[in-house]
């Protein structure tokens, strides 16, 4: 199906409202909004990975108070239980039957805090409701929302008392971005506007959960030329294939890298992606998925650096072939 420019027009108005909304909080962040902005219209989750105290909590906060839905925050801890974050089956007296009493994880933002403090039995309670949209509860499955995004949080530098992520639950996340220090300007602009008062407070929905949908059908309807899938497919090999990695990407990263290319492509007003929108995700989609051998990491090599390689020497298609 084509997009009218109408559709696309509309499509690149939202986006840019909401990115706008958040940016009135997280300032000098306008490319890590952008991304988690394409993560939720093309319905992936994120995990938001960096030092204490620059933001990444309240740029989930942020993203939730833009839209006009449901938001949940979990706060993970090692006595946290799975049926804290699914919800559990009770003894209704009056009815004489159980009764589903649905968790934090029902809602359309979910905002998993320091997800890796929690024993690897709860986070791995995450993994259905992120792959399938559903949560099974006694024999009885329920249903998710749209939208639906986990949004989880963890701080690289802390591992006591942590559980680290297994490889599984993190293919699951379709990015991982980092928020980095801000820069002086910034960081003044900060002190000015949040020593009186926060802008958070301030902050106001500007779409509807059911905009954020439509969102996420146009952005499904992108064209992808046959050419560029063969391009995704090159850069996944790519890191199959490298001397310096130990596991490459998998075969979900590959979805997920379209469909964020297609979210990108929406998003820049264009019914089709370029090499140029893979590129943008290449790092966010891929860097959480990618190990590198022991011998390289001795050698100072990190994931960035092979993913840029890769970039560089994977050939671009030339031009749009359609399907």
């Amino acid at each position: 199906m084509s997009l009218s420019q109408e559709e696309l027009a509309w499509f690149g108005e939202q986006f840019e409202r909401i990115s706008s909304n958040i940016g009135k909080v997280i300032q000098g962040k306008a490319s890590t909004i952008n991304l988690v902005v394409s993560s939720l219209v093309a319905e992936g989750h994120l995990l938001i990975e960096d030092v204490p105290g620059v933001g990444k909590t309240l740029l989930a906060k942020s993203l939730a108070r833009s839209i006009d839905c449901t938001f949940q925050r979990i706060q993970f801890t090692p006595d946290l239980l799975p049926t804290d974050v699914t919800g559990v089956s009770v003894w209704d007296r009056e009815l004489g039957s159980f009764t589903f009493r649905a968790g934090p994880v029902f809602a359309n933002v979910v905002l998993g805090d320091e997800v890796n403090r929690a024993s690897p039995k709860t986070q791995a309670a995450l993994l259905e409701a992120m792959e399938e949209r559903q949560v099974t509860i006694d024999t009885e499955t329920h249903i998710l929302a749209e939208p639906f995004i986990v949004i989880a949080t963890q701080n690289p530098i802390e591992h006591e008392g942590t559980y680290p992520l297994p490889e599984a639950q993190l293919d699951r996340f379709m990015m991982r971005v980092r928020m980095g220090y801000p820069e002086r300007a910034k960081e003044l602009e900060m002190l000015q506007t949040h020593g009186t008062r926060s802008s958070f407070d301030e902050l106001k929905a500007v779409v509807h959960a059911e905009d954020v949908v439509r969102m996420s059908s146009i952005a499904r309807s992108v064209h992808v030329a046959d050419v560029l899938r063969g391009y995704l497919i090159d850069v996944a090999d790519a890191t199959r294939e490298h001397p310096d990695l130990k596991l490459g990407a998998s075969p979900r990263s590959i979805l997920f890298m379209q469909r964020a290319a297609r979210t990108i492509a929406a998003a820049n007003g264009r019914d089709y992606t370029s090499p140029d929108d893979v590129k943008a995700v290449v790092l966010p989609v891929l860097n959480h998925r990618l190990i590198v051998r022991p011998d390289a990491q001795m050698r100072g090599i990190t994931v960035p650096d092979v993913l840029a390689e890769i970039v560089d020497s994977v050939p671009v298609p030339g031009t749009r072939v359609d399907a």
